[in-house]
């Protein structure tokens, strides 16, 4: 039994959700979004609350569940407030900053790496190394965060790259003579 799957998901007021096959639509105050899930889930809403419950017994179905549920708990929150990501950069002459829709990143290669920003996404740089990335899709922020973090890695012999805030990386001993 799922736990996570049993709960139902609450609509807040100014939320409104309409069901129509396996598509779930939530509308609020900062916008639409839609989600559609496999045949393996049934999914319900009624009195202000998105219910989800399997249809079976099997593996997938139980898989399934749990993980649609807190999807549309993500849509039902993205359509109220953002989602966050914040990274920092470390390194000597590592520095990011945004000029119009194109993330502008010095990371130590010969060149400058400009990284577009997808639409939906808004990034901004307080200080030349720090970055928050913010928007109503918690899959799109985690992914552009990722990307953005790919371009340089943090390493564990000296620290340089790009982190998470609050991510710890555990330093490795240099070699030894």
């Amino acid at each position: 039994m799922s736990r996570i799957g049993k709960q139902p998901v609450e609509l807040p007021s100014g939320v409104t959700a309409s069901v129509s096959g396996q598509t779930v639509e939530v509308k609020g105050p900062k916008g639409t979004q839609s989600f559609t899930a496999t045949d393996d889930v049934t999914i319900t809403v009624e009195d202000n609350a998105i219910s989800v419950a399997p249809r079976g017994n099997s593996k997938r179905a139980r898989q399934q569940w749990g993980m649609s549920r807190t999807v549309i708990s993500n849509l039902v929150h993205g359509v109220q407030n953002t989602f966050k990501k914040e990274l920092q950069i470390q390194g000597v002459g590592y520095r990011a900053q945004v000029q119009g829709n194109v993330l502008k990143l010095n990371l130590g290669y010969s060149h400058d790496v400009d990284f577009p920003i997808p639409q939906g996404i808004t990034i901004t740089a307080a200080k030349p190394t720090e970055l928050t990335v913010e928007g109503h899709d918690l899959q799109q922020v985690g992914q552009v965060a990722a990307n953005i973090r790919d371009w340089r890695r943090p390493e564990p012999y000296k620290g340089k790259g790009i982190r998470y805030k609050g991510e710890y990386i555990f330093a490795k001993e240099g070699k030894k003579k």
